[in-house]
Protein backbone atom coordinates (compact mmCIF):
# COMPACT_ATOMS: atom_id res chain seq x y z
CA UNK A 1 0.00 0.00 0.00
CA UNK A 2 1.36 3.40 -1.01
CA UNK A 3 2.07 5.67 1.94
CA UNK A 4 0.53 9.20 1.83
CA UNK A 5 2.94 12.13 1.72
CA UNK A 6 1.76 13.27 5.16
CA UNK A 7 2.98 9.91 6.51
CA UNK A 8 6.36 10.22 4.79
CA UNK A 9 5.47 9.02 1.29
CA UNK A 10 6.05 10.78 -2.04
CA UNK A 11 3.46 13.40 -3.13
CA UNK A 12 1.43 12.63 -6.25
CA UNK A 13 2.75 15.85 -7.83
CA UNK A 14 5.73 18.14 -7.36
CA UNK A 15 3.94 21.47 -7.78
CA UNK A 16 0.93 22.86 -5.93
CA UNK A 17 -2.44 22.64 -7.65
CA UNK A 18 -4.81 25.40 -6.55
CA UNK A 19 -8.48 24.71 -5.81
CA UNK A 20 -9.69 27.63 -7.96
CA UNK A 21 -8.19 29.94 -10.57
CA UNK A 22 -9.38 32.47 -13.11
CA UNK A 23 -8.68 32.04 -16.84
CA UNK A 24 -7.59 35.23 -18.62
CA UNK A 25 -6.66 35.24 -22.31
CA UNK A 26 -5.51 37.85 -24.84
CA UNK A 27 -9.10 38.70 -25.76
CA UNK A 28 -9.76 39.64 -22.12
CA UNK A 29 -6.63 41.82 -21.97
CA UNK A 30 -7.56 43.50 -25.26
CA UNK A 31 -11.12 44.22 -24.08
CA UNK A 32 -9.91 45.91 -20.89
CA UNK A 33 -7.14 47.79 -22.71
CA UNK A 34 -9.63 49.25 -25.16
CA UNK A 35 -11.68 50.66 -22.30
CA UNK A 36 -8.56 52.11 -20.68
CA UNK A 37 -7.92 54.06 -23.87
CA UNK A 38 -11.56 55.15 -24.26
CA UNK A 39 -13.44 58.17 -22.93
CA UNK A 40 -15.20 56.23 -20.14
CA UNK A 41 -13.61 54.28 -17.33
CA UNK A 42 -16.86 54.18 -15.36
CA UNK A 43 -20.51 55.17 -15.87
CA UNK A 44 -20.02 54.50 -19.57
CA UNK A 45 -21.49 52.32 -22.33
CA UNK A 46 -20.03 49.00 -21.14
CA UNK A 47 -22.40 49.02 -18.17
CA UNK A 48 -25.47 49.00 -20.40
CA UNK A 49 -23.82 46.56 -22.80
CA UNK A 50 -23.23 44.06 -19.99
CA UNK A 51 -26.74 44.47 -18.63
CA UNK A 52 -28.19 43.80 -22.07
CA UNK A 53 -25.91 40.80 -22.52
CA UNK A 54 -27.00 39.27 -19.22
CA UNK A 55 -30.64 39.71 -20.21
CA UNK A 56 -29.96 38.00 -23.54
CA UNK A 57 -28.13 35.17 -21.77
CA UNK A 58 -30.79 34.48 -19.17
CA UNK A 59 -34.04 35.69 -20.68
CA UNK A 60 -34.58 38.17 -17.86
CA UNK A 61 -36.22 41.49 -18.78
CA UNK A 62 -33.97 43.66 -16.64
CA UNK A 63 -30.43 43.54 -15.25
CA UNK A 64 -28.59 45.91 -12.92
CA UNK A 65 -24.83 45.37 -12.65
CA UNK A 66 -22.99 46.48 -9.53
CA UNK A 67 -19.69 46.34 -7.67
CA UNK A 68 -19.83 42.78 -6.30
CA UNK A 69 -22.10 39.91 -5.36
CA UNK A 70 -22.58 41.18 -1.82
CA UNK A 71 -23.77 44.55 -3.12
CA UNK A 72 -26.14 42.67 -5.43
CA UNK A 73 -27.68 40.83 -2.48
CA UNK A 74 -27.96 44.05 -0.47
CA UNK A 75 -29.83 46.00 -3.14
CA UNK A 76 -32.01 42.97 -3.90
CA UNK A 77 -33.03 42.78 -0.24
CA UNK A 78 -33.72 46.52 -0.20
CA UNK A 79 -35.79 46.28 -3.39
CA UNK A 80 -37.75 43.42 -1.80
CA UNK A 81 -38.70 45.79 1.00
CA UNK A 82 -36.70 44.00 3.69
CA UNK A 83 -36.43 46.31 6.69
CA UNK A 84 -36.45 46.74 10.44
CA UNK A 85 -38.30 43.94 12.22
CA UNK A 86 -38.58 41.71 9.14
CA UNK A 87 -37.16 38.21 8.69
CA UNK A 88 -35.24 36.79 5.73
CA UNK A 89 -34.83 33.02 5.36
CA UNK A 90 -31.65 31.57 3.90
CA UNK A 91 -29.32 28.57 4.11
CA UNK A 92 -26.41 28.30 6.54
CA UNK A 93 -24.25 26.62 3.88
CA UNK A 94 -23.28 29.77 2.03
CA UNK A 95 -20.95 32.72 2.15
CA UNK A 96 -21.96 35.09 4.94
CA UNK A 97 -23.29 37.74 2.52
CA UNK A 98 -26.43 35.69 1.82
CA UNK A 99 -27.47 36.26 5.44
CA UNK A 100 -25.67 39.57 6.06
CA UNK A 101 -27.89 41.27 3.49
CA UNK A 102 -30.74 40.93 6.00
CA UNK A 103 -28.67 42.52 8.75
CA UNK A 104 -27.71 45.41 6.46
CA UNK A 105 -31.43 46.17 6.20
CA UNK A 106 -32.12 45.89 9.94
CA UNK A 107 -33.83 42.52 9.51
CA UNK A 108 -33.22 39.13 11.11
CA UNK A 109 -31.66 36.22 9.18
CA UNK A 110 -33.49 32.94 9.75
CA UNK A 111 -31.70 29.73 8.78
CA UNK A 112 -33.48 26.80 7.14
CA UNK A 113 -31.78 23.42 6.89
CA UNK A 114 -30.56 21.77 3.70
CA UNK A 115 -31.43 18.64 1.77
CA UNK A 116 -28.66 16.28 3.00
CA UNK A 117 -28.16 14.76 -0.46
CA UNK A 118 -28.21 17.82 -2.75
CA UNK A 119 -26.88 20.30 -0.14
CA UNK A 120 -29.32 23.00 -1.27
CA UNK A 121 -31.89 24.63 0.99
CA UNK A 122 -34.90 22.41 1.63
CA UNK A 123 -38.28 23.88 0.57
CA UNK A 124 -39.92 21.91 3.40
CA UNK A 125 -37.56 23.48 5.94
CA UNK A 126 -38.21 26.92 4.46
CA UNK A 127 -41.95 26.38 4.91
CA UNK A 128 -41.43 25.52 8.58
CA UNK A 129 -39.53 28.78 9.17
CA UNK A 130 -42.06 31.18 7.63
CA UNK A 131 -43.78 33.60 10.02
CA UNK A 132 -45.82 36.74 9.57
CA UNK A 133 -42.50 38.63 9.70
CA UNK A 134 -40.96 36.82 6.72
CA UNK A 135 -40.31 39.26 3.88
CA UNK A 136 -37.94 37.34 1.61
CA UNK A 137 -36.17 34.04 0.99
CA UNK A 138 -32.59 33.98 -0.29
CA UNK A 139 -32.15 30.54 -1.88
CA UNK A 140 -28.54 29.75 -2.79
CA UNK A 141 -27.64 27.64 -5.82
CA UNK A 142 -24.88 25.92 -3.87
CA UNK A 143 -22.04 24.57 -6.07
CA UNK A 144 -23.96 25.80 -9.14
CA UNK A 145 -26.88 23.37 -8.85
CA UNK A 146 -30.21 25.17 -9.07
CA UNK A 147 -32.36 25.14 -5.96
CA UNK A 148 -35.80 23.55 -6.16
CA UNK A 149 -37.30 26.63 -7.75
CA UNK A 150 -40.78 25.33 -8.53
CA UNK A 151 -41.79 24.51 -4.93
CA UNK A 152 -39.98 27.56 -3.58
CA UNK A 153 -41.74 29.89 -6.02
CA UNK A 154 -45.11 28.32 -5.26
CA UNK A 155 -44.52 28.68 -1.52
CA UNK A 156 -43.34 32.29 -1.77
CA UNK A 157 -46.20 33.31 -4.07
CA UNK A 158 -48.76 31.75 -1.71
CA UNK A 159 -47.28 33.62 1.26
CA UNK A 160 -46.60 36.93 -0.51
CA UNK A 161 -42.83 36.57 0.00
CA UNK A 162 -40.13 37.72 -2.42
CA UNK A 163 -37.87 34.93 -3.70
CA UNK A 164 -34.26 36.00 -4.26
CA UNK A 165 -32.12 33.37 -5.95
CA UNK A 166 -28.47 33.72 -4.97
CA UNK A 167 -26.87 32.60 -8.21
CA UNK A 168 -23.29 33.49 -7.26
CA UNK A 169 -22.31 29.91 -8.19
CA UNK A 170 -24.72 29.21 -11.02
CA UNK A 171 -24.30 31.42 -14.08
CA UNK A 172 -25.00 29.19 -17.09
CA UNK A 173 -27.12 26.70 -15.12
CA UNK A 174 -30.65 25.94 -16.30
CA UNK A 175 -33.70 24.82 -14.33
CA UNK A 176 -36.24 22.87 -16.37
CA UNK A 177 -34.42 24.16 -19.49
CA UNK A 178 -34.84 27.79 -18.42
CA UNK A 179 -31.66 29.75 -17.59
CA UNK A 180 -31.09 30.76 -13.99
CA UNK A 181 -31.67 34.50 -13.81
CA UNK A 182 -35.15 34.65 -15.27
CA UNK A 183 -37.15 32.49 -12.85
CA UNK A 184 -37.09 33.92 -9.31
CA UNK A 185 -38.36 37.40 -8.43
CA UNK A 186 -34.72 38.45 -8.44
CA UNK A 187 -31.48 36.57 -9.10
CA UNK A 188 -28.03 37.77 -8.07
CA UNK A 189 -24.71 36.90 -9.72
CA UNK A 190 -21.10 37.30 -8.60
CA UNK A 191 -18.05 37.77 -10.81
CA UNK A 192 -15.33 37.08 -8.23
CA UNK A 193 -12.16 35.46 -9.68
CA UNK A 194 -12.97 31.93 -8.47
CA UNK A 195 -16.40 32.02 -10.16
CA UNK A 196 -17.04 30.59 -13.64
CA UNK A 197 -16.93 34.09 -15.17
CA UNK A 198 -14.95 36.92 -13.59
CA UNK A 199 -14.52 40.68 -13.71
CA UNK A 200 -12.01 40.69 -10.85
CA UNK A 201 -15.03 41.74 -8.82
CA UNK A 202 -18.55 42.51 -9.88
CA UNK A 203 -22.16 41.55 -9.35
CA UNK A 204 -25.58 41.76 -10.94
CA UNK A 205 -29.27 41.52 -10.09
CA UNK A 206 -31.74 40.25 -12.69
CA UNK A 207 -35.51 40.51 -12.58
CA UNK A 208 -38.61 40.45 -14.77
CA UNK A 209 -40.40 43.03 -12.63
CA UNK A 210 -40.16 46.68 -13.60
CA UNK A 211 -41.00 47.89 -10.09
CA UNK A 212 -38.05 45.98 -8.64
CA UNK A 213 -35.77 47.11 -11.47
CA UNK A 214 -36.47 50.78 -10.77
CA UNK A 215 -35.66 50.30 -7.08
CA UNK A 216 -32.46 48.40 -7.89
CA UNK A 217 -31.23 51.27 -10.08
CA UNK A 218 -31.80 53.74 -7.27
CA UNK A 219 -30.14 51.67 -4.54
CA UNK A 220 -27.10 50.98 -6.74
CA UNK A 221 -26.43 54.68 -7.38
CA UNK A 222 -26.91 56.73 -4.20
CA UNK A 223 -30.71 56.85 -4.52
CA UNK A 224 -30.19 59.43 -7.26
CA UNK A 225 -32.20 59.49 -10.50
CA UNK A 226 -32.08 61.44 -13.75
CA UNK A 227 -35.40 59.96 -14.84
CA UNK A 228 -37.90 62.83 -14.96
CA UNK A 229 -40.78 60.43 -14.25
CA UNK A 230 -39.62 60.23 -10.65
CA UNK A 231 -38.80 63.89 -10.00
CA UNK A 232 -40.51 65.35 -6.98
CA UNK A 233 -39.63 68.93 -7.91
CA UNK A 234 -39.42 70.93 -11.11
CA UNK A 235 -36.29 70.36 -13.16
CA UNK A 236 -33.68 73.14 -13.20
CA UNK A 237 -32.35 72.13 -16.62
CA UNK A 238 -30.57 69.34 -18.56
CA UNK A 239 -28.09 68.77 -15.72
CA UNK A 240 -30.81 68.19 -13.15
CA UNK A 241 -31.08 65.08 -10.97
CA UNK A 242 -32.68 64.24 -7.64
CA UNK A 243 -31.88 62.04 -4.69
CA UNK A 244 -35.22 60.50 -3.84
CA UNK A 245 -34.04 57.68 -1.58
CA UNK A 246 -30.95 56.65 0.38
CA UNK A 247 -28.86 54.47 -1.89
CA UNK A 248 -25.23 53.40 -2.11
CA UNK A 249 -22.23 53.75 -4.37
CA UNK A 250 -22.39 50.20 -5.68
CA UNK A 251 -21.42 51.09 -9.25
CA UNK A 252 -19.15 48.88 -11.34
CA UNK A 253 -16.51 50.21 -13.74
CA UNK A 254 -16.47 49.91 -17.52
CA UNK A 255 -13.15 48.10 -17.23
CA UNK A 256 -14.73 45.34 -15.16
CA UNK A 257 -17.74 45.15 -17.47
CA UNK A 258 -15.47 44.81 -20.48
CA UNK A 259 -13.70 41.88 -18.83
CA UNK A 260 -16.98 40.19 -17.90
CA UNK A 261 -18.30 40.66 -21.44
CA UNK A 262 -15.17 39.04 -22.85
CA UNK A 263 -15.43 36.22 -20.33
CA UNK A 264 -19.05 35.60 -21.29
CA UNK A 265 -17.85 34.91 -24.82
CA UNK A 266 -16.16 31.84 -23.32
CA UNK A 267 -18.98 30.74 -21.01
CA UNK A 268 -19.89 27.75 -23.19
CA UNK A 269 -16.26 26.58 -23.16
CA UNK A 270 -15.98 27.13 -19.42
CA UNK A 271 -19.21 25.21 -18.82
CA UNK A 272 -18.19 22.31 -21.06
CA UNK A 273 -14.84 21.87 -19.34
CA UNK A 274 -16.29 22.12 -15.84
CA UNK A 275 -18.84 19.44 -16.71
CA UNK A 276 -16.08 17.18 -18.06
CA UNK A 277 -14.10 17.50 -14.82
CA UNK A 278 -17.17 16.83 -12.68
CA UNK A 279 -17.90 13.71 -14.73
CA UNK A 280 -14.33 12.47 -14.21
CA UNK A 281 -14.52 13.03 -10.47
CA UNK A 282 -17.95 11.40 -10.21
CA UNK A 283 -16.83 8.36 -12.18
CA UNK A 284 -13.83 7.94 -9.91
CA UNK A 285 -15.57 8.46 -6.57
CA UNK A 286 -19.16 7.29 -7.00
CA UNK A 287 -18.44 3.62 -6.28
CA UNK A 288 -16.20 4.27 -3.26
CA UNK A 289 -18.07 3.53 0.00
CA UNK A 290 -15.76 5.92 1.90
CA UNK A 291 -17.04 8.89 -0.11
CA UNK A 292 -20.43 10.41 -0.91
CA UNK A 293 -21.04 12.17 -4.24
CA UNK A 294 -23.42 15.14 -4.25
CA UNK A 295 -26.76 14.31 -5.85
CA UNK A 296 -28.38 16.53 -8.45
CA UNK A 297 -32.07 17.10 -9.03
CA UNK A 298 -33.31 16.15 -12.50
CA UNK A 299 -34.48 19.72 -13.16
CA UNK A 300 -30.99 21.24 -12.86
CA UNK A 301 -28.71 21.32 -15.90
CA UNK A 302 -25.77 22.43 -13.82
CA UNK A 303 -22.64 24.42 -14.57
CA UNK A 304 -20.71 23.50 -11.46
CA UNK A 305 -18.73 26.15 -9.61
CA UNK A 306 -17.57 23.84 -6.79
CA UNK A 307 -16.92 20.14 -6.53
CA UNK A 308 -17.73 18.91 -3.03
CA UNK A 309 -15.98 15.77 -1.81
CA UNK A 310 -17.81 14.36 1.21
CA UNK A 311 -16.21 11.73 3.37
CA UNK A 312 -18.11 8.97 5.17
CA UNK A 313 -16.59 9.21 8.68
CA UNK A 314 -17.54 5.67 9.69
CA UNK A 315 -15.45 4.32 6.81
CA UNK A 316 -12.23 6.25 7.51
CA UNK A 317 -9.80 6.48 10.40
CA UNK A 318 -9.19 10.20 9.76
CA UNK A 319 -11.63 13.08 9.92
CA UNK A 320 -12.21 15.89 7.43
CA UNK A 321 -9.33 17.98 8.85
CA UNK A 322 -6.98 15.02 8.48
CA UNK A 323 -8.16 14.41 4.92
CA UNK A 324 -7.72 18.11 4.08
CA UNK A 325 -4.17 18.14 5.43
CA UNK A 326 -3.32 14.87 3.69
CA UNK A 327 -4.43 16.30 0.33
CA UNK A 328 -2.34 19.39 0.97
CA UNK A 329 0.71 17.22 1.57
CA UNK A 330 0.08 15.66 -1.86
CA UNK A 331 0.24 19.24 -3.28
CA UNK A 332 -3.51 19.29 -3.92
CA UNK A 333 -4.92 22.52 -2.48
CA UNK A 334 -8.53 22.27 -1.41
CA UNK A 335 -10.95 24.43 0.56
CA UNK A 336 -14.11 24.11 2.63
CA UNK A 337 -17.37 25.77 1.53
CA UNK A 338 -18.78 26.79 3.94
CA UNK A 339 -18.64 27.17 7.70
CA UNK A 340 -22.32 27.40 8.73
CA UNK A 341 -22.99 31.13 8.84
CA UNK A 342 -24.47 31.13 12.33
CA UNK A 343 -21.32 29.48 13.73
CA UNK A 344 -19.36 32.69 13.14
CA UNK A 345 -18.60 34.69 16.32
CA UNK A 346 -20.59 37.71 15.10
CA UNK A 347 -23.71 35.58 14.78
CA UNK A 348 -23.09 33.92 18.13
CA UNK A 349 -23.13 37.41 19.67
CA UNK A 350 -26.56 37.89 18.09
CA UNK A 351 -27.83 34.82 19.94
CA UNK A 352 -27.53 32.09 17.30
CA UNK A 353 -26.43 28.68 18.58
CA UNK A 354 -25.17 25.42 17.14
CA UNK A 355 -27.81 22.81 16.45
CA UNK A 356 -30.16 24.98 14.37
CA UNK A 357 -29.63 23.03 11.15
CA UNK A 358 -28.36 19.48 11.82
CA UNK A 359 -28.04 18.46 8.16
CA UNK A 360 -25.96 21.54 7.36
CA UNK A 361 -23.72 21.04 10.38
CA UNK A 362 -23.12 17.38 9.55
CA UNK A 363 -22.24 18.30 5.96
CA UNK A 364 -19.79 20.94 7.13
CA UNK A 365 -17.91 18.40 9.26
CA UNK A 366 -17.57 15.96 6.36
CA UNK A 367 -16.90 18.03 3.24
CA UNK A 368 -14.14 19.76 1.33
CA UNK A 369 -13.88 21.36 -2.12
CA UNK A 370 -11.61 19.85 -4.78
CA UNK A 371 -9.95 21.85 -7.59
CA UNK A 372 -12.41 22.78 -10.34
CA UNK A 373 -11.71 25.34 -13.06
CA UNK A 374 -11.40 25.67 -16.81
CA UNK A 375 -7.61 25.45 -17.13
CA UNK A 376 -7.24 22.18 -15.19
CA UNK A 377 -5.69 19.60 -17.50
CA UNK A 378 -6.69 15.96 -17.60
CA UNK A 379 -3.33 15.29 -15.95
CA UNK A 380 -4.22 17.66 -13.11
CA UNK A 381 -7.56 15.95 -12.64
CA UNK A 382 -5.85 12.55 -12.65
CA UNK A 383 -3.50 13.79 -9.91
CA UNK A 384 -6.45 14.89 -7.76
CA UNK A 385 -8.18 11.54 -8.22
CA UNK A 386 -4.95 9.64 -7.49
CA UNK A 387 -4.37 11.67 -4.31
CA UNK A 388 -7.91 11.07 -3.05
CA UNK A 389 -7.76 7.35 -3.76
CA UNK A 390 -4.33 7.07 -2.15
CA UNK A 391 -5.56 8.69 1.07
CA UNK A 392 -8.77 6.66 1.14
CA UNK A 393 -6.90 3.39 0.61
CA UNK A 394 -4.46 4.11 3.44
CA UNK A 395 -7.02 5.28 6.01
CA UNK A 396 -10.01 3.09 5.08
CA UNK A 397 -11.55 1.12 7.93
CA UNK A 398 -12.13 -2.59 7.30
CA UNK A 399 -15.71 -3.29 6.25
CA UNK A 400 -17.76 -5.06 8.90
CA UNK A 401 -19.46 -8.20 7.64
Amino acid sequence: MEKPAIEGGTPVRETKLFYGHQYIDEADVKAVSEVLMSDYLTCGPKITELEERLCALTGAKYAVVCSNGTAALHIAALAAGVGEGDELITTPITFAASANCALYCGAKPVFADINPRTYNISPECVAEKITDKTKAVVAVDFTGQAVELAPLLKLCQEKGIVLIEDGAHSIGTKYNKTPVGSIADMTTFSFHPVKTVTGGEGGAVLTNREDLYEKLLLYRSHGITKDARFYQKESHGPWYHEQIDLGYNYRITDMQCALILSQLDKLALFAKRRREIVEQYNAAFRSMPELFVQEEIAESDTVRHLYILRIVPERLSIDRKGFFEALGAENIACNVHYIPVYWHPYYEKLGYEKGLCPNAEKLYNEMLSLPLYYSLTDGDVADVIAAVKKIVAYYARPCKM
